[in-house]
């Protein structure tokens, strides 16, 4: 009989299973304090628990860790790791070190199901929702774990397609009996699923990072098909709502693409529809991927754009590009090495 998984759960899910094989409720937050603070890999490693009560949890359950499948390093000090999920798929998380910095980059689905024209990992289409577990075996199990200092929900996926496993993951996160994370060092990214923000909003200090990549509604509808269902007018208004700018962190990520949304035209509309919303836009160069109709810009034109935004009061910055020599884009090192196992 294939055994329950004990790391991704909450305190409230430990202490259902501290009651169902019929261990006290204290040893709930005994055995959170292994999985979240000791990092224990076994129930044997739990040593004050007694001899029996192991023996117990034993035959139900495992910690559930795992390792990665495989590493890619790159010349900037990136890292992509690949971990083996839902049977036979893959998932890719990144590691990005800079200066005092050390970021990792967490996917929360295999596959994604928003179909963006320009991402890889649409291209693969929905293969599943990954449990809490999954998620926060991404950051427990890479060898540079202890040094992180921050956590980006930007990998594979959609995020708020998988709200219930993101919060727990965050809860887990940010919680005394859990990580002891503050909110203020995990961003989660999403493209504007609007009932779902706003009980992300609600429910977390965690900041958030919306998808743009275009102020005008046709023009992203041809990028993004979730502009139809959730349009980026009601995206901003639930962020002026919540005041998010003055409780935590907003940023718009904007991949640019060469002669598309990087004119004139796009700094005065994205000046119009950001005004009043404390925020940075981030600017972020398109990494090719195959079979695609978009164009990367150079470096003079990143600059051009982002000065012409700082000119119209909108902080705008280039995100630096890390791991152009280990298959940057999100999901194509996965895609690769699927294709390998079919």
């Amino acid at each position: 009989m294939e055994r329950e998984k004990l790391f991704g759960k909450t305190l409230t899910e430990l202490s259902i299973v501290t009651a169902a094989v019929g261990l006290p409720s204290y040893a709930s937050k005994q055995i959170a304090a292994w999985l979240y603070k000791k990092d224990a890999t076994s129930t044997d490693e739990m040593t004050d628990l007694s001899l029996k009560a192991r023996g117990i949890l034993a035959e139900r359950y495992e910690t559930g860790i795992t390792p990665p499948s495989s590493e890619t390093a790159g010349g900037d000090g990136t890292k992509k790791y690949l971990f083996r999920v839902l049977g036979n798929r893959f998932i890719e998380t990144a590691f990005i070190p800079d200066r005092e910095r050390s970021t990792v980059c967490l996917s929360v689905q295999s596959g994604c199901r928003m179909g963006c024209r320009f991402c890889m990992t649409a291209k693969q289409g929905f293969q599943g929702n990954l449990a809490s577990g999954d998620i926060l075996n991404q950051f427990r199990s890479i060898p540079e774990h202890q040094s992180l200092t921050n956590i980006v929900y930007m990998g594979m996926g959609e995020p708020l397609d998988n709200l219930e496993e993101v919060l727990k993951s965050l809860e887990i996160l940010t919680s005394p009996w859990g990580y002891g994370w503050s909110p203020s060092r995990i961003t989660v990214s999403t493209v504007g699923l609007t009932d779902r923000m706003k009980e992300y909003l609600e429910s977390t200090r965690c900041h958030l990072a919306v998808s743009l990549h275009s102020p005008f509604d046709a023009e992203r509808q041809a990028m993004m098909p979730v502009q139809k269902a959730h349009p980026v007018k009601e995206v901003l208004d639930i962020i002026r709502s919540h005041d998010i700018g003055r409780q935590r962190r907003v940023s718009f990520e904007y991949i640019v693409f060469k002669g598309l949304n990087d004119t004139p035209s796009h700094v005065r509309e994205l000046a119009r529809i950001l005004n009043g919303i404390r925020c940075r836009i981030n600017l972020i160069r398109f990494h090719a991927i195959p079979g695609s109709e978009y164009a990367s810009p150079g470096l003079k034109e990143m600059e051009q754009f982002r000065d012409s935004l700082n000119a119209k009061g909108i902080l705008a910055t280039i995100r630096a590009s890390r791991g152009e020599d280990i298959s940057a884009a999100c999901g194509l090192l996965s895609t690769l090495e699927q294709n390998k196992n079919q």
